[in-house]
């Protein structure tokens, strides 16, 4: 499973012109998955997204997580995440999991996350969704499990 996290200041996602996901101050993790990914992935993605710290303490270094500081939690399915990219112009999505087993491991992730954390929000598997959000710092890190 592929997290990419971003620190941001506020997030949202729309579908249809339709709000349907939306965070302040928190992350904004976009979510690939891909065809080795198990139950096992998932919950060790969520313990990461929860606990890694990126926010400021009061001495300025990174040792807060987003539970630490009540932040939103926005999950974004991206599916081209788990694309191969290493030849030619053109990517492959051979490695990413089928979409009803990236949708199943998707909605396990965010079942997780809610129950450990009240700011969850998402955007929606499948759909073409508008993304918008401010980068805290810009702050970015690429998880996997």
């Amino acid at each position: 499973m592929i997290g990419l996290l971003q620190r941001v200041t506020q997030a949202k996602v729309e579908v249809d012109n339709q709000i349907i996901g939306e965070i302040g101050q928190g992350l904004l993790v976009l979510i690939g998955v891909k065809k080795e990914d198990s139950l096992q992935s998932v919950a060790r993605m969520a313990e990461r997204l929860l606990g890694y710290r990126v926010f400021a303490d009061t001495a300025g270094k990174m040792n807060l997580s987003v539970t630490d500081i009540n932040g939103g939690l926005l999950l974004v399915p991206q599916f081209t995440l788990a694309a191969d990219t290493a030849k030619g112009m053109r990517p492959s999505f051979s490695s990413a999991a089928p979409p009803d087993v990236g949708q199943q491991l998707f909605d396990e992730l965010v079942t997780i996350t809610r129950q450990q954390h009240d700011k969850v929000a998402t955007g929606e598997f499948g759909a073409d969704m508008q993304v918008s959000l401010t980068n805290d710092g810009p702050v970015t890190f690429l998880l996997t499990t």
